[in-house]
C-alpha cells in the first residue's frame, strides 16, 4: 500500500514499495548500469518530493531523465511510479471542491505530469526491448490500480476510456511483443476478472476499425489465450482493483460473455487474410464458440468459409455442423457441399484426419437416404484408386462402417444377374458403370445401382497392407465396427517401420530385390563351370543400357 506524503516515514515505506515494484535482480542490474552516484541522486530527488511540495519540480527532472522509449532508464521509471503512487494514495492529486485556486493549479500540474509519465510508459511498452516492455507493463498496471482505487470518479473511467485503453493498445502494437502479450495474459487478464472483462471491451472497440494483418494477429493471440470461460454459477471474486467490486457489469456472467462475443465478432468482421481465417477456424469449436451466448452470430462467417472451398471449407465443417445440430441452422445444401469436398486433393491434405473424423459424425445418422450414403461410398472408393496407401487404409474401414450403419447399401458389394441372356452379355461385353462422377448432387449419382469394383481392384494393390485391408469387404461382416482413430494417423513412416522392423521387433525374412533373380546382369553370355557358354536371354534390365 503506498504511503502518504510524510517526511518522517517516507524512507521506510519507500523501501517496501520498491521491493514490491521490481525484482531484486532488476534493481541490481539498474544500479550497476547507472552507478552508485546516479542512484543516490535519484533517491535524493525522490526523498525531496516526499518531504515538501516545493520540490515537485523534481518530478519534471525525473521525467526528463527517463530517456527514449527504445532505451529507457528503468530505475527512473520505477522511481516515478513510487512517487505518483504515493501522491495518488495521499490525496495530493485529488481536487477538493473548496480548494484554493493555487491548490487547483498544483493538482492540475501533477495530473499533467502523471499523464506525461503514462505516455512514456506506453511508449516503452510499444518500442522497448522485451525486458523493458514487461517492466513498463508492470509499472503501468500498478499505477492504474492506484488511480482506480484512490482517485474519486476514475474507478470506471480509467478502465473504459482512460489509462487502461492506452495500455491495451500499446500491448497490441508492441514491437516484438510476444513475451509481453504472454505476460499480460498470464499475469493480469487470466488472473483477474476485471482485467479480463475490460480487455475484451477495449479490444472490441479497437478491432472495430480496420487494422493491418500483423495487428490482427496480435489481437487474436491475446483473446485466444484467454480461454477460460466462466460458468453461469461462477462467483466473481478475484479483482485487480478493489473498486471493481462495485461495478455490476464486472460481476455479471452475461456481461463477460457479451464482452468476449463483441471482441471476437470485431475480429471476424475485420479484413482478415486467408491464413488468419484458417487459424480462426481451427480454434472455432474449442476457443471461440464457448464465449458466444448467441452462436448464430457466427453463421455468416462459417457459411462464407464453408463456401470458400479447399482446406478452408474443411476447417469450417465442425463449427457449421454445431450450428446445424444445436441451433437449428438451415443449410439445405450441407451434404451437397460436403460431397463436393471429396476430391483427390483431400486425400493428400494435412487436414485429412480432421475431415474423416467430422464426416464420420455427419454420416452416422440412420435417417439419411441410402442414395446419399451410396454416393459417398462410391466417391471414396473411386478416389481410393489413385490415393496414397496411407489414405486407403482409412477409406476401407470407413466404408465398412457405413455398410454396417446403412445395410440397404450392401447391394453395392455383390450384384447377381438372374437373366441368363443378360448374364451372358455382361460376361462377353462387360457393362458400363451407372455411377455419374460428374453429378454434383449426391442424390442423383445413381451410385446405389453401381458396384464397388474399385475395392476389388485394391485387393491386388502393390502394398501388401493395403491389399490385406481391402479384403475385409470380401469377407463376412462379423466385426461390429472399426475404430477409425486406429487408421487416421497411419503414415509412410509407420509403413516403413512395419516393413523394415525395429530393433525390438526385426523383420523375419530378408527381402529380395527382384521376384526372379537373373543369372547375369551386364553380359549376354555366361561361362559355365565346364567351359561351355550359356546363350540364354539376358536380364530385361540389360536391354536398357549399351555397355559396348
Amino acid at each position: 500500500m503506498p504511503s502518504l506524503v510524510d517526511g518522517t516515514s517516507s524512507s521506510k515505506k519507500r523501501k517496501s514499495v520498491k521491493n514490491a515494484t521490481a525484482p531484486s535482480s532488476k534493481r541490481r542490474a539498474v544500479a550497476e548500469t547507472d552507478g552508485p552516484d546516479a542512484m543516490d541522486d535519484l533517491l535524493r530527488l525522490e526523498e525531496q518530493i516526499s518531504e515538501s511540495r516545493k520540490h515537485y519540480n523534481n518530478i519534471a527532472t525525473l521525467i526528463s531523465r527517463l530517456g527514449a522509449d527504445e532505451d529507457p532508464n528503468l530505475a527512473v521509471a520505477v522511481s516515478l511510479c513510487r512517487v505518483f503512487s504515493r501522491l495518488i494514495a495521499s490525496g495530493h492529486m485529488t481536487e477538493a471542491s473548496h480548494s484554493a485556486e493555487n491548490e487547483k493549479i498544483v493538482v492540475a500540474w501533477l495530473r499533467e505530469r502523471c499523464r506525461e509519465y503514462q505516455r512514456s510508459l506506453a511508449g516503452i511498452i510499444r518500442k522497448g526491448d522485451a525486458s523493458s516492455q514487461i517492466t513498463a507493463l508492470t509499472l503501468a498496471m500498478r499505477l492504474l490500480n492506484e488511480r482506480a482505487t484512490h482517485l474519486h470518479g476514475e474507478d470506471i473511467q480509467v478502465w473504459i476510456s482512460g489509462f487502461f485503453k492506452n495500455i491495451v493498445e500499446a500491448v497490441v502494437e508492441a514491437k516484438d511483443g510476444q513475451a509481453l502479450r504472454a505476460e499480460f495474459v498470464e499475469k493480469f487478464a487470466k488472473q483477474y476478472e476485471d482485467v479480463r472483462y475490460y480487455t475484451f471491451t477495449q479490444i472490441a472497440e479497437y478491432a472495430s476499425t480496420e487494422r493491418d494483418e500483423e495487428t490482427l494477429d496480435a489481437i487474436t493471440a491475446i483473446i485466444s489465450a484467454i480461454d477460460t470461460v466462466p460458468e453461469p454459477q461462477h462467483k466473481f471474486q478475484n479483482f485487480y482493483s478493489k473498486a471493481s467490486k462495485a461495478n455490476k457489469k464486472v460481476l455479471s456472467f452475461n456481461a463477460h460473455k457479451k464482452a468476449a462475443q463483441d471482441a471476437w465478432l470485431a475480429v471476424l468482421r475485420g479484413n482478415i487474410s486467408q491464413s488468419q481465417r484458417k487459424s480462426l477456424l481451427r480454434i472455432m469449436a474449442h476457443t471461440i464458440e464457448p464465449w458466444f451466448s448467441r452462436p448464430e452470430l457466427l453463421m455468416d462467417f462459417l457459411t462464407d468459409s464453408y463456401n470458400f472451398g479447399g482446406a478452408t471449407s474443411l476447417l469450417a465443417l465442425s463449427g457449421l455442423f454445431y450450428l446445424i445440430q444445436e441451433k437449428n441452422l438451415d443449410y439445405p445444401q450441407f451434404y451437397q457441399k460436403l460431397y463436393s469436398l471429396l476430391d483427390a486433393d483431400l486425400l493428400h491434405s494435412k487436414h485429412r484426419s480432421r475431415f474423416f473424423r467430422l464426416m464420420n459424425t455427419f454420416l452416422a445418422s440412420t435417417h439419411l437416404p441410402a442414395a446419399l450414403i451410396a454416393s459417398f461410398i462410391k466417391r471414396l472408393a473411386r478416389l481410393a484408386l489413385n490415393a496414397p496407401p496411407t489414405a486407403i487404409v482409412v477409406i476401407v474401414p470407413f466404408i465398412y462402417n457405413l455398410f454396417k450403419n446403412h445395410p440397404t447399401c450392401t447391394f453395392m458389394l455383390h450384384r447377381e444377374t438372374r437373366d441368363p441372356a443378360r448374364k451372358a452379355s455382361l460376361e462377353a461385353d462387360g457393362m458400363d458403370d451407372p455411377f455419374d462422377p460428374a453429378q454434383k448432387d449426391p442424390l442423383l449419382t445413381a451410385a446405389i445401382d453401381s458396384s464397388l469394383w474399385e475395392i476389388h481392384s485394391l485387393q491386388h494393390h502393390y502394398h501388401p497392407n493395403v491389399a490385406a485391408i481391402a479384403r475385409i469387404l470380401a469377407e463376412q461382416f462379423t466385426k461390429q465396427w472399426y475404430n477409425i482413430e486406429d487408421f487416421l494417423d497411419y503414415t509412410y513412416q509407420g509403413m516403413m517401420v512395419g516393413e523394415l522392423g525395429t530393433e525390438e521387433k526385426p523383420f523375419k525374412r530378408v527381402p529380395v530385390v527382384e521376384y526372379q533373380i537373373p543369372k547375369r546382369i551386364f553380359t549376354d553370355r555366361l561361362l559355365q563351370e565346364d567351359g561351355g557358354v550359356d546363350t540364354a536371354q539376358g536380364s530385361f534390365m540389360r536391354g536398357l543400357w549399351d555397355f559396348a
